[in-house]
């Protein structure tokens, strides 16, 4: 009897050891991302007063899903950096209720305000706000090649007007030259317009409103965005053990 019981565990012990690897060893489950159709929402200057344009009433927005579930709410085109990431530019729903104003049905009064950048990626599913020196959301209008973003910066100070070209994930921006002293209270809207990208050689030209256009020269280097497979992710929690 007790030799039928002990073979009777070995067998069982045995089948969970083949079972673990093999669980190890599946393949994860893949990620779902897409942006969602294009609406539109209430926009003004009284919501957003650095990032709407005058007269702007509407601004189109999308929502971004990973596995059909709610992330972020965007605002303009994406931008593939890769064949499996792509920057696109965050939108805010912010509260605009005042502390003695009572919430209404439909809880609130909120405004919709033209945020930072994020990256998206493809695989892993993963959202993460890009860092952009001396980006202003009000103020810095970026336009993409490969994966570096040109745009208009405010230094911290607020009184400098600045070309800036960053690569996503770089430390440092690439490029960064002054154009112009800037008045946060008096200035030109929009303050610059889109750069322009060249590829042979590669160049920018930045154009502030106002000012004469400026071009520049980009030393090309290698793309320092590491993109980590499924594998990397960290593997989800075990379920506690339940009580006997």
């Amino acid at each position: 009897m007790r030799r039928t019981i002990g073979t009777a565990i070995a067998v069982v012990i045995a089948a969970l050891f083949a079972v673990v690897p093999a669980m190890q060893a599946a393949p994860r489950k893949g990620h779902t991302v897409f942006l969602g159709a294009v609406k539109r929402v209430p926009y003004s200057k009284a919501g957003d007063p650095a990032g709407a344009a005058v007269g702007e009433d509407t601004l189109k927005i999308r929502a971004l899903l990973v596995d059909t579930v709610l992330k972020e709410w965007t605002t303009g085109d994406a931008h593939d950096v890769t064949d499996r990431s792509f920057v696109v530019r965050r939108v805010i729903r912010l509260n605009d209720s005042l502390p003695d104003e009572k919430p209404t049905a439909i809880g609130g009064h909120w405004v919709w305000q033209r945020g930072p950048w994020v990256l998206v990626d493809r695989v892993t599913g993963r959202i993460s706000p890009l860092k952009l020196p001396d980006y202003d959301p009000g103020v810095s209008q970026v336009s993409w090649f490969r994966d570096y973003g040109a745009y208009c910066g405010v230094t911290a100070t607020g009184k400098s007007l600045y070309a800036v070209v960053a690569q996503v994930e770089g430390r440092k921006p690439l490029l960064s030259k002054k154009l112009a002293a800037y008045d946060v209270l008096n200035h030109p809207d929009p303050v610059c317009t889109q750069p322009e990208w060249q590829r042979e050689p590669l160049r920018v030209t930045f154009h502030p409103v106002g000012k004469d256009a400026v071009s520049y020269d980009v030393v090309p280097g290698s793309a320092v965005l590491v993109e980590e497979s499924a594998e990397d992710e960290p593997a989800p929690a075990a379920a506690p053990a339940a009580a006997k």
